[in-house]
């Protein structure tokens, strides 16, 4: 089954914006590829052309985190923040902010992660500032890129099982 359909993009309330989208894969994967610098360098790129080459995680309550996109261009675009929360696999809260802040201030990032019958659904929530900053980020185009990069996660998570299914298919 494809779940590429099941990206939902809202508003809520005043000044947040939720996102939801199920993967075919198991909670503990899915938490891994959204914390796990090797995983997060593979698929959370945003539009084509662009790469992730800094992409640092200390992933417990006071750590923090530093993500640098660039553009085949070579312009870079970095963020970071501190983790508020970590309760692995289930979610974690962080900080987020810009170098180049295209939205006022700081947002408050939870991120959880729900498996039932070996799917699972992630949801995130940005709370910003202002509603200004989310009605910003939702005019940007980001949704775009987050469906492109949920898209690039969404096949490893199926290259990656089907390889570990592929050994115990030869000893069936």
């Amino acid at each position: 089954m494809t779940y590429a359909e099941t990206l939902v993009v809202a508003a809520k309330g005043d000044r947040e914006i939720t996102m939801t989208r199920r993967f075919g894969a198991p909670r503990a994967m899915v938490f891994e590829a959204w914390t796990k610098p090797e995983l997060l360098k593979r698929w959370m790129t945003g539009p084509p052309g662009m790469t992730l080459p800094v992409c640092e995680v200390d992933l417990r309550v006071g750590g923090v985190y530093r993500y640098v996109w660039r553009t085949s261009q070579g312009h870079e675009m970095g963020a970071g923040g501190t983790f508020l929360e970590v309760t692995a696999p289930e979610r974690f809260v962080a900080t987020e902010r810009f170098d180049q802040a295209w939205y006022p201030g700081e947002a408050v990032i939870t991120i959880t992660f729900v498996e039932q019958g070996g799917e699972t659904e992630v949801t995130t929530t940005m709370r910003y500032e202002s509603t200004e900053g989310r009605d910003g980020v939702l005019k940007s185009g980001m949704t775009d890129g987050v469906r492109q990069s949920y898209d690039r996660v969404a096949t490893i998570f199926e290259t990656e099982l089907a390889a570990r299914e592929a050994p115990e298919r030869k000893r069936a």
